[in-house]
């Protein structure tokens, strides 16, 4: 058993820090710039035609959300190259899987952390508004001076909890080929014939990246709330 742990262990943390990691850090990124767009859309209190814009949203929220993560990345990778065009895509859009990989949990991760950042936005104190405005700022600027530093500090720890499990759901990137670290614990345990060992290393190594994932949660939690007051 040492053995298999000594010589797969390389291999396993090279696809960890090549893909995995990458992975999840590129699509966290993306999927928050989605998520901020999208809740400030939906909180916007305009009118006219700016109503279908705000009702494209919430479909894209309802969609991302009502549908497994794993359907959702066969239809990127495998549907889309069947979606032809005539003029546009004739071929079909066919992407690369890691592109593929990284559209797909980015447009995911966007869906569900737009609703934490939107019910984060909403928890703040309507008076906040009212007494920003009594002093002349814009409603630009109050959002971006009063609203979100503190909407930030209250969405951290939800959001931090959509990173944790956006590393673990790139084991699903490894059904479009993805060569990530459950694939390649896969491809091993293919070769030795000792899929208990080879799961349960890989499930050690997700284990301690969400561990150390959650540690530096919780700095930054205290590195956020330091001016907040608490009461016991």
């Amino acid at each position: 058993m040492w053995h298999i742990i000594q010589t797969s262990t390389p291999q396993l943390l090279e696809a960890g820090f090549k893909y995995t990691i990458p992975i999840a850090i590129i699509s966290f990124v993306i999927g928050l710039i989605i998520a901020l767009f999208t809740a400030l859309i939906r909180l916007s209190s305009k009118r006219g035609a700016f109503l279908m814009l705000k009702a494209i949203f919430r479909f894209y929220v309802w969609l991302f959300r009502s549908t497994p993560l794993l359907v959702q990345l066969f239809i990127v990778y495998f549907g889309l190259p069947y979606l032809k065009i005539k003029g546009i895509f004739p071929n079909g859009i066919q992407l690369n899987p890691v592109i593929a990989g990284i559209i797909t949990f980015s447009l995911n991760t966007g869906a569900y952390c737009s609703e934490t950042i939107r019910a984060s936005i909403l928890s703040i104190p309507e008076g906040q508004w009212e007494a920003a405005y009594s002093i002349g700022m814009t409603k630009s600027v109050v959002l971006k001076r009063i609203i979100l530093p503190q909407a930030i500090r209250i969405s951290l720890p939800p959001l931090a909890n959509s990173f944790i499990s956006l590393v673990k759901d790139t084991s699903l990137a490894a059904s479009i080929t993805i060569v990530e670290m459950f694939e390649v614990s896969q491809q091993i345990a293919a070769q030795n014939y000792q899929p208990l060992i080879m799961y349960s290393l890989v499930a050690a190594y997700y284990a301690v990246f969400c561990t150390v994932l959650t540690w530096l949660q919780g700095y930054l939690e205290k590195v956020t709330s330091r001016y907040v007051t608490t009461t016991r």
